[in-house]
């Protein structure tokens, strides 16, 4: 069985994100939920919220959590908002803020 969970429209950077995303694939949950509390990427702290979603989610199941592995943990990108930054002599120079959607899924493993 799978048990997903998912924050659409992050604050991050997709590329930043990818980079916590694949350390914690294919981890038993108490590892990756250690391994994402010692950390210091800003985007650990938004996968470990995502995580604790997921097996939330497993729980209401009444799933046994010791047997739960990260089977998927993904970064898409989401739209970017479009924001200008003055410059000298009336010029504007273009800023994007990219969004980012985490998704992470669950599956039970003996």
């Amino acid at each position: 069985m799978m048990y997903k969970a998912s924050h659409r429209f992050a604050r991050i950077a997709p590329r930043k994100a990818r980079l916590v995303a694949d350390l914690i694939r294919g981890m038993r949950i108490d590892i990756a939920m250690n391994e994402l509390d010692f950390s210091k990427k800003r985007a650990a702290w938004y996968l470990k919220a995502v995580l604790k979603s997921a097996i939330a989610n497993a729980e209401e199941k009444d799933v046994d959590v010791s047997t739960l592995v990260v089977s998927e943990s993904r970064v898409d990108e989401g739209p970017t908002i479009k924001r200008f930054q003055p410059k000298d002599r009336g010029r504007a120079h273009p800023i994007r803020k990219r969004t980012s959607h985490l998704h992470i899924v669950l599956e039970e493993r003996g």
